[in-house]
């Protein structure tokens, strides 16, 4: 299954680690949309940071 997550808040004045969690997702900024297989390990990375997105199943 796919995840499209989505970052609906900006990643300034965030946490170092929070910051670097968007980047590795492939996330650019506010309104940027990716698309990722579903797995454990981007399931920890959408825990880390999802104040900061909005995911959907595909």
């Amino acid at each position: 299954m796919k995840l499209k997550i989505t970052q609906i808040k900006s990643g300034i004045g965030r946490k170092e680690d929070q910051k670097r969690t968007l980047k590795a997702l492939g996330l650019k900024g506010i309104n940027s949309s990716v698309e990722q297989e579903d797995s454990p390990a981007i399931k920890g990375m959408l825990f880390k940071i999802k104040h900061l997105v909005e995911v959907e199943e595909l």
